[in-house]
This record gives C-alpha cells, structure tokens and sequence, in this order.
C-alpha cells in the first residue's frame, strides 16, 4: 500500500464516528442499514467487524442506545438510535468538520484552480 493510500485510510477512519452518529440522525437503523448508509450517502465501505465495536464504544459513552427487535425475516435485530447527547455530540462534530473543511478548501483553492486552468487548455 503507497503512503497516500495509508494516509486516505487514516482520514476515512478519522471520519467514521461522525458518519456513524450521521447515519443514526434521522432515526434508528440496525447494523447492516448502517453499513449500507455509510457506503450509499459517503462512500465509506467498511466492514461489521469496524462498525460494531465503534457502535459499543459510542453506546459505552452514552452516545448511543440500542434495542433487539423481532423482525419479520425470523431473528431479531439490534437497532441502534442517538440519545440526546449523541445528538448533541454529533452537532458538535459537524460543526467542527465544517469548519475544518471549509478551511482546507481555502488551502487548497490554488490547486483546484491550477488544475481548472490546465484541463482549458488542452
């Protein structure tokens, strides 16, 4: 793996927590809803294995509660929803990512614009 694959893994990683609080906002969802959220909505394909214990740990913290619910496929499903201090925890971080990404976009204007000027002229 070259360094900036390393370095695009580390910043998906980074972002995983936001995603997961993200994909709860509108409502509850199980496990695998999650997972196809997250690859839909943010091209972040990760795995049950990375999913679920970062779903332990946010629930650990009081971020997140979870319940068994029948289904109608036969077994039953844990569903995970954001308290209300998951709910403020994950304003808290979009706040903090938007600023971030706002910020590196300034930085990094002058590329996009060389980039911009060079596929002109071609």
């Amino acid at each position: 793996m070259e360094s900036g694959d390393k370095w695009e893994v580390q910043l998906r990683k980074g972002c995983l927590e936001l995603a997961i609080l993200a994909a709860l906002w509108d409502g509850r969802r199980y496990g695998l809803e999650i997972l196809r959220r997250l690859e839909s909505d943010s091209d972040l394909i990760v795995s049950e294995g990375t999913v679920y214990p970062l779903l332990s740990r946010l629930k650990a913290l009081g971020l997140v509660r979870s319940e068994w619910v029948e289904s109608e496929a036969g077994h039953p499903r844990k569903y995970y929803a954001l308290t209300a201090a998951g709910k403020r925890r994950a304003r808290e971080m979009a706040e903090i990512w938007s600023r971030f990404s706002l910020s590196m976009r300034k930085l990094l204007a002058p590329m996009a614009k060389e980039d911009r000027l060079a596929r002109e002229d071609r």
